[in-house]
């Protein structure tokens, strides 16, 4: 297993880390998508750690907290030996005090999810969405006062809009708090967005990328292809509408190009669309989940191999995306192309 510094840090993550979204099995569908229990997740756990994958992410409202729970016990008797990631900040409740990243709101649930973990500190604290309605100031300088209590290591984001996380690592820099190091994204062959803004804003501010479904909502397992009907036994079904939305025919392009790769290389699907992600600019960590034993191998075979420099430009031209404005005409032009050469 490769390992990467997690953006400006001298926190070291492997190249692939395991989301523990399927711990738990409580709550409704969007926070509940599995029903892994200890004995379970202490198998996988195992797994991973004799792969070298020793980051567990996870959030205080999968399975309402049940993934949490979980993963404490899986992990009980070798805390040293992972790093865990966990998030809050969306409702975990009805009352007023149940959402958003108020200072209250964060002692609060850090509070909580030591207690479901099991540990008396967060390896990786990450703000599950931007809250608006509280001063920047109040959420950075509390985490802040985590981190120096030894409560939290490090602090990161996830599913900021480049406005949201420039302004937080700006209130940072001014009063000397922690930063944000990591910014918990989704990005897929099938879904590239994070390139136009994120990405070079990453680049620039030195802040690791932990891509979250890497698949594509279950998309690029190698199970959809153009002319078969979508499989029975698939989540897509019921969870399609929860996932950003992606046009069938771009996505039957690139799973024609995954499929002539995969023949090409002996590997699988899924196993090339996490490796192309491995190939990105600014990308720490790739989390992938498992359901059991068997996913959990494959996916682990993304690692260990490289494709090729042909075959990367050949996934790049069939996924590629129009730019949204500003990005898209000025791309193309000479002058603006100078002022800002590409990442990738």
């Amino acid at each position: 297993m490769d390992y990467r510094n997690l953006g400006a840090s001298g926190l070291r993550v492997p190249v692939l880390s395991f989301g523990a979204g399927t711990f738990g099995g409580r709550g409704p569908l969007f926070s509940a998508w599995g029903s892994t229990d200890a004995a379970e997740a202490r198998r996988l756990v195992d797994i991973c750690l004799e792969a070298g994958v020793n980051l567990f992410d996870t959030a205080d409202v999968y399975s309402a907290g049940a993934s949490e729970e979980v993963l404490g016990e899986a992990i009980r008797g070798r805390r040293d030996a992972v790093l865990i990631s966990t998030k809050t900040a969306l409702p975990t409740g009805d009352g007023p005090a149940d959402w958003g990243s108020s200072r209250s709101r964060l002692i609060k649930s850090v509070e909580a999810a030591l207690r479901r973990l099991g540990t008396d500190y967060i390896d990786l604290l990450q703000l599950h969405a931007f809250d608006a309605s509280t001063p920047i100031e109040e959420t950075l300088s509390t985490l802040d006062q985590l981190v120096r209590a030894g409560k939290i290591r490090y602090i990161g984001a996830s599913n900021f809009s480049g406005w949201e996380l420039m302004k937080s690592l700006a209130v940072s820099e001014k009063h000397s708090y922690v930063r944000h190091v990591a910014h918990q994204v989704y990005y897929s062959l099938a879904g590239r967005d994070y390139e136009w803004e994120l990405m070079p804003l990453a680049a620039d501010q030195n802040v690791g990328a932990l891509v979250w479904s890497p698949l594509a909502w279950g998309r690029l397992t190698g199970k959809i292809r153009r002319g078969q009907p979508l499989p029975k036994t698939s989540r897509l079904h019921e969870t399609a509408t929860f996932g950003p939305p992606v046009d069938d025919e771009k996505l039957f392009d690139i799973v024609d190009v995954l499929d002539e790769i995969a023949v090409e290389t002996g590997k699988s699907v899924p196993q090339i669309a996490i490796n192309w992600l491995l190939s990105r600019p600014t990308v720490a960590s790739v989390i992938i989940g498992a359901r059991n034993e068997e996913q959990l191998r494959q996916n682990l075979g993304a690692v260990g191999w490289t494709l090729s420099k042909e075959q990367i430009e050949r996934l790049d031209k069939v996924s590629e995306m129009t730019a949204p404005y500003p990005y898209f005409p000025y791309r193309r032009q000479e002058g603006f192309a100078r002022l800002n050469p590409p990442l990738v």
